[in-house]
């Protein structure tokens, strides 16, 4: 069993999944864990779709396909700043980056950043996909609690062996996603989620982000 330290410190965003399936019952005990996440007047905003077999293979195959015929949808909030300002600008540039030299795609290979952005539309392999939802008349608030359930979540899938990848990029279809798993009008489309054991093999996940110091974050007032 691994420290609640070591399930933080641990974590990152893995995107190259074994295949080998999740047990319902392993799926469940995450969600049911998660859902311990703290919120105002203890309203529990969030909501989750599990995504598997035959219906994930074609809500992937729908979303690839139009990715790759550039349908590059819309999101329906900012997701990222409008305007990009250092210091986040060189962090966003680090970390992308970073991730495509351990590839092998350069600055000038826009099918390859391309191909790389497109695996998010198949949970990078996952054998689960998570849609993650909220009903649209709450305010700001419950977006942090649904935050808070989400990191919980991925907190969660590392107490079971089980790596995550939260995915934005998910949003840029929420029209197709709702339709296709009927979710209702009156629910927005968060995030997803890749669920599943991570490739150790796999190149890509040995990739690791860096952290700011904490004299970089925090400021002590004390008297």
């Amino acid at each position: 069993m691994i420290t609640v330290e070591q399930a933080i410190v641990g974590r990152q965003s893995i995107r190259a999944y074994l295949d080998k399936p999740v047990a319902r019952a392993t799926v469940e005990r995450i969600l049911t864990t998660a859902g311990r996440a703290p919120s105002g007047s203890n309203i529990q905003p969030w909501r989750v779709y599990v995504v598997e077999g035959a219906v994930k293979d074609a809500l992937c195959a729908d979303l690839t396909a139009r990715h790759a015929r550039g349908e590059e949808g819309k999101r329906e909030y900012n997701y990222y700043p409008v305007k990009w300002r250092d210091p986040y600008l060189a962090r966003r540039r680090e970390t992308g980056w970073g991730l495509y030299s351990l590839l092998g795609i350069t600055r000038d290979d826009k099918a390859g950043m391309s191909a790389q952005a497109r695996q998010n539309f198949s949970f990078f392999g996952a054998p689960v996909g998570l849609i993650i939802t909220m009903d649209r008349d709450m305010e700001q608030g419950s977006w942090l609690d649904t935050g808070m359930f989400i990191q919980s979540v991925m907190i969660a899938a590392r107490g079971e062996g089980l790596e995550t990848c939260p995915q934005a990029a998910f949003c840029q279809y929420h029209q197709v996603i709702q339709e296709r798993l009927a979710i209702p009008a009156d629910q927005q489309v968060i995030c997803g989620m890749a669920l599943g054991y991570g490739d150790p093999e796999a190149v890509i996940n040995r990739f690791r982000t860096s952290r700011i110091q904490l004299s970089e974050f925090v400021t002590w007032v004390s008297s």
